[in-house]
């Protein structure tokens, strides 16, 4: 990775108040305890806006504060411009990638969609991130275990180009 050029990530979830926040939460600490600020820039959206100005939803918030994560990012919906802005596309599932390809202008941007369980390692049971809004407090854990390990391999790709 080049250092004159910022690499843009954008995490996609359904209405980004759960697991793209907490993407975008989980891939912030890494940059900066990797010393890339400046090099990388992660941001998050949703495939649905019905959410949009909202913070991430509170029990989300509340397990990612025991693990040293302040999500504050304010929920927004994937724009057509967004598949310029960014370098990769991130969905956490199979229907915020498939959403996502439709929503690519571009055989290019439609590239640029990936799925994060392509970047699971360590629970390798596991292929997608499964969304926690409708589960109790092991559904926001599992979450965020499956996603410090999934960014973590991610970043590494990214410094790997």
């Amino acid at each position: 990775m080049s250092r004159e050029k910022r690499y843009r990530l954008l995490m996609v979830c359904l209405g980004n108040i759960c697991r793209s926040p907490a993407a975008q939460g989980v891939l912030e600490r890494l940059v900066a305890e990797r010393g890339l600020e400046g090099m990388v820039e992660v941001d998050s959206a949703g495939t649905y806006g019905g959410h949009s100005g909202q913070l991430p939803d509170p029990r989300m918030r509340r397990h990612a504060a025991r693990r040293g994560y302040d999500l504050r990012h304010v929920a927004r919906q994937v724009k057509a411009w967004d598949f310029d802005d960014f370098d990769l596309i991130v969905g956490m599932d199979a229907g915020n990638v498939r959403d996502l390809l439709r929503l690519a202008p571009t055989a290019e941007a439609r590239r640029k969609v990936v799925m994060m369980g392509d970047y699971i390692g360590k629970n390798a049971h596991y292929d997608y991130v499964p969304d926690p809004y409708y589960e109790g407090s092991e559904g926001f854990e599992l979450v965020l275990d499956l996603l410090e390990d999934a960014c973590s391999n991610l970043l590494d790709e990214v410094l790997a180009r």
